[in-house]
């Protein structure tokens, strides 16, 4: 079985690192690749996504934002606008390379 639905960045420093991985829903397969995005902006991503078109340029497709959950602690959403796709990064279970993160989909609340 080839593992879908990831991320692997170059380090477990995740706010400063690149990475590469696949998306794989119903009807489509992304390449991606994630580079760090610095801006001022606080509601800026800290990464921005990409992925191949049809002749093989790289395109914006989304961004990688840093948040707080309740108990104040950090954690990683994705999002692919013009998909409505959404998820967040996680650890498979079982799993200790923190440089590697699932991406864990969900479906927008309306």
């Amino acid at each position: 079985m080839t593992m879908t639905n990831y991320i692997h960045f170059t380090t477990d420093d995740i706010d400063t690192a690149n990475g590469s991985g696949l998306i794989s829903t119903i009807d489509r397969d992304l390449d991606i690749k994630v580079t760090p995005f610095d801006s001022a902006n606080e509601n800026a991503p800290t990464h921005r996504v990409y992925a191949k078109s049809p002749r093989g340029h790289d395109i914006e497709v989304g961004g990688i934002w840093k948040k707080l959950n309740a108990e104040k602690r950090p954690y990683y959403q994705l999002s692919i606008k013009r998909l409505a796709f959404n998820a967040n990064l996680g650890r498979y279970p079982g799993q200790d390379d923190t440089a590697l993160q699932a991406i864990i989909e969900w479906d927008p609340r309306a």
